[in-house]
């Protein structure tokens, strides 16, 4: 003997070695997205099979699998049949399957919907005015001139009006308001519909909106957080009580 200890280098990676044998489940995911979260697996990295994953850490197979099943549904890791399991990029789309579950389209749904976009973004618009870069101005502007050529064009209109929100909420600098702008959108974009398909909404109320965005972009533009959380809270204002008046009721 060597005097020597044999250590697999995949229980260094995952921390395999400090799992306690209690909650052995919670215990793999935690350390499996640990691993994760500080680089030590990168998206697209292939995650170890659930073989050497349950040798690693001590568990059955069935373990390893359920723990990776979970991280699927999670968005952590995407398993394809037949091939090796990836990590992903974090995304909103898990979230946005919450969300789309708890609305379900009622009209309580879709108003606590409308108010948590409410609370979520004029916050949001003051901390992307103190971190915006030029390229993201550069982008926000873009999506502005796309507003402006899509007034009256509702399909365009509502691209580019999401695309422009969620823009704000990259800009932010905060993951995870930009993940819950992002998984809120499949609901804002149905909302935004109805509401844009009403047949008394004329060229006056389309720029109106319009101009409201651009105010939101000039206050990005100058940094000005106070009036960028204004600006977004005005926003709000003019366009809640004719939305929630669509979704009341039911």
């Amino acid at each position: 003997m060597n005097g020597t200890l044999d250590i697999d280098p995949l229980d260094v990676l995952l921390g395999a070695e400090d799992v306690a044998p209690v909650r052995l489940g919670e215990a793999v995911i935690e350390k499996l997205t640990q691993a994760i979260l500080d680089g030590r697996l990168k998206p697209g990295d292939a995650l170890p099979s659930e073989g050497r994953i349950a040798a690693s850490f001590g568990v059955s197979k069935q373990v390893a699998r359920e723990a990776i099943r979970e991280l699927a549904a999670m968005g952590v890791v995407h398993i394809q049949q037949g091939k090796v399991t990836r990590i992903r990029d974090l995304d909103a789309e898990p979230l946005g399957r919450f969300f789309r579950f708890a609305v379900r389209g009622s009209a309580t749904g879709i108003n606590e919907a409308i108010e948590l976009r409410r609370i979520l973004e004029p916050p949001t618009t003051r901390l992307a005015a103190k971190a915006r870069s030029e390229a993201e101005l550069a982008n926000l502007a873009a999506i502005l001139a796309r507003m402006e050529e899509s007034l009256g064009d509702v399909p365009s209109w509502i691209e580019a009006d999401l695309d422009f929100h969620e823009a704000i909420g990259t800009m932010s600098g905060n993951r995870l308001l930009k993940f819950q702008i992002r998984a809120l959108r499949p609901i804002i974009s149905e909302i935004m519909e109805i509401f844009n398909s009403r047949g008394n909404r004329g060229p006056a109320e389309w720029r109106e909106t319009y101009e409201r965005h651009v105010r939101i972009f000039n206050a990005i533009k100058a940094g000005n957080a106070n009036a960028a959380f204004d600006a977004m809270s005005q926003h709000f204002e003019a366009a809640d009580a004719a939305v929630k008046e669509l979704f009341s009721g039911g």
